[in-house]
């Protein structure tokens, strides 16, 4: 049986691969009590060894942690995937559908709400649908609609079918007169500001009381153009009184002449979303509707429309919405940001949309696991940045190459330095992924950062190349040749004077409070290995104890810092 002190080397050496060569005792504790149940018994001896290998573990440079964590074997964790449930389940008949509208581009939010379409229709052996609904002209766009397409499709998302709401115009607007030929819905010439004014109050119009013909007429005037926006729209009748507020006639159809992306001018009346939405999951045959609780309250409207058609239900549920911390995911932030040119464009990398995240060096796989991990709890939940952090580390960390960057670089004179080549490995756990090798003579450049720290007398390791003791600190450092001996610490990365200026751009936080944070993109310089000029654009690295990183622009040699 291993010792206490074995088992804690094990356990720290696994736990630093997964933090960046940093291993955390808490973390060790609760793997080693697992696999050592004794342990528990004494806590204080258990908890001064975990500390102690922890501590001598965060000396070891990622070359000896590596080369210590192959003495183990560490067995593979198999985990269960759980089956989405919801009542109504029928293996083979569920149908789900995610119908986002085209007046903005997509956020991992909306990723959310389509993995959980897609993947709860696939724990079933059913379908789901992409179902566009733009049916509203006035923030409708063709650029939106291709965003949105495009987005989905780089997250691996496939959906059964892709469908248009617009597509049923006709379907929608027989469902509309039914209404109003049963009394369940009325014309109404009432101001906006009355209807807001009289839903808040819960008093009813006298339109409320025209008579079916006289709403019929109305209804027709208004398909064949005969109304302007604002003017005029279609009600369902409701209750006023209701604590519902939503349930308080709200409006079924409004004019809208503005001309439509893919119809033009073919209509001018166009349904809200309680109504087009309803007529479509009834002709689309969707059995479970999911959308995030924060429209709940909608609930009620939804299914009183299903009655009123006379139409069978679908089952709609509210799951929890995804809110990071510190993170306002709504277009209506981010547009007037885009607009004033505060961003870059959607794809700033400081955003959550799904183009930012994969312009940040985000991978699909690592969102989807992300997203999915919530499940369809309605419990809320807040997530931070370092959550979808962690699970992109999961998975760049076994396939980015290593590069060497130096971000403010300071000279670094080695006196009696031998001609040497070092050669690098692409990965270190990897020696199928290649190396890169770099001709080196005395001449290199270190990060300011660990210049600063280095006085006269200091012993310092190259990584993968030899040992330098320093002879002359400050901003122009000197130093002569003290062996090859690995040491464990005080290991620098370096470059030579071949290397290549490299521009790291750096994401913050966006918000300072409710204030935009105008410090939120930071920028550094540095030199990197000539190797990044082979890579191409929107290849992954991690740069040795900088972070991952996306190359953005191959001719300006930009990179995008994903997160550390």
């Amino acid at each position: 049986m291993p010792t206490l002190e074995e088992l804690a080397l094990k356990h720290a050496l696994k736990n630093a691969s997964e933090h960046e060569g940093r291993a955390q005792a808490g973390a060790v504790i609760g793997r080693v009590i697992a696999e050592l149940p004794e342990a528990k018994a004494d806590m204080a001896t258990t908890g001064k060894t975990v500390a102690k290998v922890v501590a001598n573990v965060n000396k070891m440079g990622a070359e000896l942690q590596a080369a210590e964590m192959a003495r183990f074997e560490y067995p593979e964790k198999v985990e269960v995937k759980k089956k989405l449930e919801l009542p109504g389940c029928e293996m083979g008949k569920v149908v789900t559908r995610f119908p986002p509208g085209p007046n903005g581009w997509p956020h991992i939010g909306h990723a959310k709400a389509a993995w959980l379409g897609r993947q709860f229709a696939d724990d079933w052996n059913g379908k789901c649908l992409l179902v566009m609904d733009e049916t509203n002209p006035l923030v409708d766009e063709a650029q939106y609609d291709e965003a949105i397409k495009r987005d989905l499709a780089w997250l691996g998302l496939k959906f059964d079918a892709q469908l248009y709401i617009s597509d049923r115009m006709a379907e929608i607007y027989s469902r509309g007169e039914q209404l109003l030929r049963q009394g369940d819905a009325y014309v109404c010439t009432c101001p906006r500001e009355t209807i807001k004014a009289n839903r808040l109050s819960g008093t009813e119009c006298a339109c409320r009381r025209r008579s079916k013909d006289e709403n019929l007429e109305l209804w027709k005037k208004m398909l064949a153009g005969g109304f302007e926006k604002g003017d005029v729209f279609v009600r369902f009748r409701g209750d006023m009184k209701c604590e519902n507020t939503v349930m308080r006639d709200p409006a079924l159809f409004r004019v809208i002449k503005k001309p439509h992306y893919r119809h033009g001018t073919k209509y001018v009346v166009w349904p809200d979303y309680d109504m087009s939405i309803v007529v479509n999951d009834y002709a689309n045959h969707i059995t479970h509707a999911l959308r995030s609780k924060e429209y709940e309250l909608r609930d009620e409207l939804y299914y009183a429309l299903f009655d009123k058609l006379g139409l069978p239900r679908t089952h709609m549920y509210g799951f929890s919405r995804l809110n990071l911390q510190g993170v306002k995911m709504g277009k209506r932030f981010i547009r007037p940001l885009v607009e004033t040119g505060k961003l870059w464009g959607w794809d700033d990398p400081r955003l959550p949309t799904i183009a930012a995240l994969r312009r940040r060096g985000i991978r699909p796989e690592a969102i989807k696991t992300f997203v999915l991990s919530f499940g369809l709890s309605k419990v809320e939940s807040s997530p931070t940045w370092e959550n979808l952090f962690a699970e992109n580390r999961k998975v760049l960390d076994p396939v980015a190459k290593r590069y060497f960057f130096v971000p403010q670089p300071v000279g670094l004179t080695v006196k009696g330095a031998p001609a040497k080549t070092a050669v690098l490995a692409l990965h270190p756990e990897k020696p199928e992924a290649g190396s890169r090798k770099i001709a080196t003579g005395g001449q290199f450049y270190i990060a300011a950062e660990d210049a600063k720290k280095l006085r006269k007398g200091a012993l310092i390791r190259l990584k993968d190349l030899y040992n330098v003791r320093i002879t002359k600190g400050g901003k122009a450092l000197e130093g002569e040749f003290a062996g090859d001996e690995v040491l464990r610490e005080h290991i620098l990365q370096w470059v030579t004077p071949e290397s290549l200026r490299v521009k790291l751009w750096m994401p913050g936080e966006l918000y300072k409070g409710e204030q935009f944070n105008e410090d939120s993109m930071g920028c550094v310089e540095g030199l990197a290995e000539q190797g990044v000029e082979d890579l191409k654009e929107g290849n992954v690295v991690q740069f040795v104890r900088v972070g991952f990183a996306r190359l953005d622009s191959k001719s300006k040699l930009e990179f995008i810092l994903a997160h550390r």
